[in-house]
């Protein structure tokens, strides 16, 4: 019969070697995580999305103010409006503006998107603005996560399907669960060689829908801006599938406030500003990037398309609304002509109970979207306050963003 087996002290010093290594290497791994860096505080109770409101108020008045480093209009999902800092996301009660949830890391903030009822948040790395995160509106909760090479910095966009992010050279569109659809332009490490249309571009502009994406680059060589048209979800996210490009002869490549101003069906409205004899026209193309038709635009445009943000456009029913750095423009959405300018305005404005509320100077101007007519302007005192302000409207509340502070009015 067989002796037990006895550990030895030999034994026992090689367990606890390994047990040390074990605890040592869970030690490293805990210290140079993201987990490590990250600090997530959920709502106790969710927030719930107030009604949308019937009528537009007879007045507002300020009811609280919370710094913000956002850009663009007041990000506003899930009931929550949400702030941005220099490493963090809060989401506010919009009664209050007391804060609801927090996410934190030890990493800077990119930009904040809302989408999906959720916020989109990128953080950056070393590989740029690439540590994706997706956070409940509501409660704060992380949903979906990813991480890309990305430029530094990015604009992000969303178009009721995909966000975008755009940056100098390198653009991505992802789904709801994060996962990438599509990449355009720089890739530093193709899986597929020569997979893209064209290297050494720079990206100037973009605008998406469900089934098109249109993008605005400089290319080296080429005497004009080009436009390209493809597919926002192709087989293979690596390999776009595009529909046509044209380059724009008539267009500078250095032009700096060219940009594609929406995507709607199968055409694409691009700004065109002047050059040489021709006046600063919007100019339809087709789903193929072919030129169809341009009309004048007589409203000053202003501002650089690297400037241009998502809340510069605003759908309200049958019209697109476009902030041009100093008009606010009204589009047939069908067909994209031209129905009204109204002049001196500070944002594209939001739609509330189908009125188009505009910030101007001294007020929000109360605007019926379909002949651009001003039945009235409810007053606002912004103090020494003077810059472009960007709106977004949650039940009859109006968030406006002034420089780096979101202000609720009620």
């Amino acid at each position: 019969m067989l002796a037990p087996e006895r550990r030895t002290r030999v034994d026992v010093i090689a367990a606890v070697v390994i047990v040390v290594v074990v605890l040592v290497g869970a030690s490293v791994i805990w210290f140079r995580s993201d987990a490590r860096g990250t600090t997530s505080v959920v709502a106790d109770v969710p927030l719930t999305a107030p009604a949308s409101a019937l009528s537009v108020p007879e007045s507002f008045s300020e009811i609280w103010r919370a710094d913000d480093t956002g850009t663009g209009a007041p990000t506003t999902v899930g009931g929550a409006v949400v702030v941005s800092a220099d490493d963090a996301v809060t989401g506010l009660d919009p009664a209050t503006g007391s804060p609801s949830w927090s996410y934190t890391r030890d990493r800077a903030l990119c930009s904040v998107v809302g989408a999906w009822d959720a916020a989109v948040a990128v953080f950056r790395d070393g590989r740029g603005c690439g540590q994706v995160t997706e956070l409940d509106g509501s409660t704060g909760a992380r949903e979906d996560q990813r991480t890309n090479d990305a430029d530094d910095p990015v604009r992000l966009s969303f178009d009721g399907t995909y966000v975008t992010e755009l940056g100098a050279t390198r653009l991505e569109l992802w789904r709801s669960d994060l996962v990438r659809t599509l990449e355009y332009g720089r890739v530093d490490a193709p899986v597929n060689p020569r997979s893209q249309p064209r290297t050494g571009c720079d990206l100037v502009s973009s605008a998406s829908a469900s089934t098109r994406l249109a993008v605005l680059e400089r290319c080296p060589g080429e005497e004009g801006l080009r436009l390209t048209s493809m597919n926002p979800a192709p087989k293979d996210n690596t390999v776009p599938d595009v529909y046509g490009s044209t380059i724009l002869a008539d267009v500078p490549a250095e032009a700096a406030t060219a940009r594609v101003l929406a995507v709607v069906g199968d055409r694409l409205a691009v700004y065109l500003p002047p050059a040489g004899s021709e006046v600063a026209r919007v100019a339809l193309f087709d789903g193929s990037a072919n030129f169809v038709s341009a009309q004048a635009v007589t409203a000053d445009v202003t501002t650089p398309s690297t400037d241009t943000l998502a809340s510069d456009i605003v759908r309200t029913g049958s019209v697109v609304s476009w902030w041009t750095g100093t008009d606010t423009v009204g589009f047939t959405q069908s067909d994209l002509s031209q129905r009204w300018v109204l002049a001196g305005t500070l944002g594209a404005g939001a739609v509330m109970a189908g009125q188009l509320l505009v910030p101007v100077p001294g007020g929000i101007a109360v605007v019926d979207p379909e002949n651009g007519v001003a039945s009235r302007t409810i007053a606002v005192d912004r103090g020494e306050y003077t810059g472009p302000v960007a709106l977004s409207v949650l039940g009859t509340s109006v968030f406006e963003r002034r420089g780096a502070e979101t202000v609720a009015l009620g």
